[in-house]
């Protein structure tokens, strides 16, 4: 009985998953995920925030949330207009906290319900991510959230099924993408200033998207870096 119910419950989980994706992909969502239609109604959602903030909020959380657990294409624009919507600091606060709920669920949905399929789409990459794990535990996945060798979603799978903890997976990835996020909502938050097509070449707005492109190498030579001294360190 107990077996019919787990059961249950996991068909459950992949049917409102498959739903989910399905909606998103049939109403043409990501139509709405785009800079340029950041840029066109970014006045409203404003003002709409301003008038129902608590509902705003909310309504972003569980967006950005859907958004990562499904491993759907917008997240980087949904980091943008947390900025724009909600300014630098509340804007961080809540993308950290949805992306590493949002993440977090897709790995254990992988670990649960995709196993088999994550172990056959990733059959050649597994046998090293095991392998760094095992040797360099949770910093390997610091480094993957750093710079994203893999995309967001492809390292939540496969995490999943790697023996990494639940709580350790969460607390690194919301502390390893915490950088990136402070960029991208920062440059969020300067597009939400510009009042006039004069604004679009300030300073801020200019400097905060040129660390967009910038960001990840910048990070990939800090930590090439920090594993040189490490590794010539004399072992004792």
């Amino acid at each position: 009985m107990e077996f019919l119910k787990q059961n249950l419950l996991k068909t459950s989980i992949a049917l409102a998953i498959l739903l989910g994706i399905l909606l998103f992909f049939l109403f043409d969502l990501q139509q709405y995920l785009t800079l340029e239609y950041l840029r066109h109604s970014k006045e409203g959602l404003i003002a709409y925030n301003t008038d129902h903030p608590l509902l705003t909020m909310g309504s972003y959380l569980l967006l950005y949330f859907f958004i990562a657990a499904l491993s759907l294409p917008g997240a980087a624009i949904l980091t943008i207009a947390g900025g724009t919507i909600f300014g630098l600091v509340k804007g961080t606060i809540l993308v950290s906290v949805a992306s590493t709920l949002g993440a977090t669920t897709a790995m254990l949905v992988a670990r649960t319900l995709l196993k088999n399929y994550v172990q056959q789409k990733f059959k050649e990459q597994i046998p090293a991510i095991n392998k760094k794990i095992e040797e360099e535990g949770a910093f390997y996945l610091f480094t993957l959230r750093l710079v994203p060798a893999f995309p967001f979603f492809v390292i939540n799978l496969a995490m999943g099924i790697t023996p990494i903890k639940t709580f350790t997976f969460a607390w690194v990835s919301q502390l390893g993408m915490l950088a990136g996020t402070i960029v991208y909502v920062n440059a969020g938050s300067e597009l939400g200033k510009i009042k006039t097509l004069g604004d679009i070449a300030s300073p801020g707005l200019l400097i905060s998207f040129a660390l967009l492109g910038v960001f990840p190498l910048m990070i990939k030579k800090l930590l090439d870096f920090f594993l040189k001294k490490r590794n010539s360190r004399p072992s004792s």
